[in-house]
């Protein structure tokens, strides 16, 4: 199947305000692009890519003072599968566990595993290992925590989220990594499209969407707190530890939002919208 997705973001600035922005499709789904990603600023600017420690792709701007818009639109071929599942994967003892994965078992800015350390082992530490101990963390932070935009916080913590019980999708990816690496497994943070295929679609407006993904059997694998069910479509963009490592916009300098858009949705052969959708 064939998925486009895109973003616009526009912001007024009272100056020239250098950016970093983190919004095109991670590079090892470019394989799949039909044809290149488009990527416009209005005005027009130089545009700068660059990976950073995680392998993101950022992307590197000044925004003239004044109204500054950034557009990325992409049509890419997806093999139209759920998210895979493995219920015989098994966690792996520390001293197997590959370097690359060790810095995804510690604390970091959002995510204060020493908190929730004794919580974490007092709910999960008598479940079945593996995959299922996973789905039990899962299946907690989707009933704990009730989902509202409107009590969305950029400083709110997992400790919190697990004190407070609301929160949008970052805030469920941060208390379910939380709780896993404090369980000494392996989990990071992804930030992403997901758009409603396969399942009834949304009425609020569509965002940049935050799930997570846990190594287990030698595998990274797919959860997603937040939905907590296996989805169609999803299009990584960044990993990290936790949010401060993807931003999606980092600015330098005082900005307002003025507009925001996101798109991802399958289309025709033709890249035409399927099922009346429309875009911009």
């Amino acid at each position: 199947m064939l998925i486009r997705v895109g973003h616009e973001i526009t912001i007024a600035a009272a100056q020239d305000t250098p950016l970093i922005c983190m919004v095109t499709p991670h590079v090892s789904r470019h394989g799949d692009f039909v044809r290149p990603e488009s990527v416009t600023t209005i005005p027009q600017v130089p545009v700068h890519s660059y990976f950073d420690g995680y392998g993101n792709i950022c992307l590197r701007m000044i925004a003239p003072a004044g109204r500054f818009s950034l557009r990325g639109d992409v049509t890419l071929h997806d093999d139209g599968a759920l998210d895979p599942v493995d219920e015989d994967a098994d966690e792996w003892a520390v001293e197997a566990l590959p370097d690359e994965a060790l810095q995804f078992l510690t604390g970091s800015r959002y995510i204060e595993t020493d908190l929730l350390s004794q919580q974490a082992w007092d709910l999960f530490g008598q479940t079945e290992r593996g995959w299922h101990r996973v789905q039990a963390v899962v299946d907690h932070v989707h009933r704990h925590i009730r989902f509202d935009y409107l009590q969305a916080r950029s400083t709110r913590t997992a400790a919190d989220a697990q004190r407070e019980g609301v929160g949008v999708c970052r805030d469920f990816a941060h208390l379910a990594l939380g709780y896993l690496r404090a369980l000494n497994i392996p989990a990071r943070y992804v930030n992403g499209y997901v758009g409603d295929i396969g399942v009834p679609e949304e009425p609020d407006p569509m965002d940049f969407a935050a799930w997570i993904e846990v190594f287990l059997g030698g595998k990274w694998w797919t959860f997603d707190p937040r939905n907590n069910q296996r989805r169609i479509g999803r299009v990584v963009v960044a990993r990290g530890q936790d949010a401060a490592d993807v931003p999606l916009m980092n600015s330098f300098g005082q900005h307002t939002l003025e507009g925001f858009r996101v798109w991802c949705h399958p289309v025709g052969e033709q890249g035409n919208p399927l099922d009346g959708m429309q875009f911009a």
